[in-house]
């Protein structure tokens, strides 16, 4: 495993996507879970539970399963929620009895004319490997959320 003790920014992984959609109508998606759990997951994989306390220093869980059959669950606590504008909250993946290394995640949702430019940040990774794989699955993700939002917008 290669540490990022180097430089700090390598720890940091941040991603960019433009929605067809609202500011508010993509922050609701992330926050309301019966949209969540529809799109959260990479592919291929399902949620077989999630809830949360959708306030500031509320807690919150997931678990999703794996194609192969393995399930793997992450939760945190709500840091910040800003309607339509941002998201903050903890990370962490559930380890044996306890939660791993926990990173903050930040999501600033920018309106542009109905169109919404979606600024996800995720900090601080402890390897380079850790970084590159949350970045593959939270890419996913956001291809099933860019599929998500479009399947509302003609139903």
């Amino acid at each position: 495993m290669s540490a990022l003790s180097d430089s700090p920014e390598n720890g940091v992984l941040v991603l960019k996507r433009v929605f067809a959609a609202s500011a508010m109508r993509v922050y609701e998606a992330w926050t309301r879970k019966e949209q969540l759990d529809q799109w959260c997951a990479p592919k291929d994989f399902t949620i077989e539970e999630s809830g949360g306390d959708l306030r500031p220093g509320g807690a919150w869980r997931s678990c999703m399963r794996a194609p192969w059959g393995a399930v793997f669950c992450v939760g945190g606590v709500y840091r910040e929620l800003i309607e339509g504008k941002r998201l903050s909250f903890t990370h962490a993946w559930e380890e044996g009895k306890g939660a791993g290394h926990e990173t903050l995640v930040t999501v600033r949702f920018v309106d542009h004319d109905g169109r919404t430019e979606m600024i996800f940040e995720q900090a601080f990774f402890e390897t380079i490997e850790s970084r590159d794989s949350h970045a593959a699955g939270w890419s996913e993700c956001f291809h099933r959320l860019a599929a998500f939002l479009s399947e509302q917008a003609t139903s």
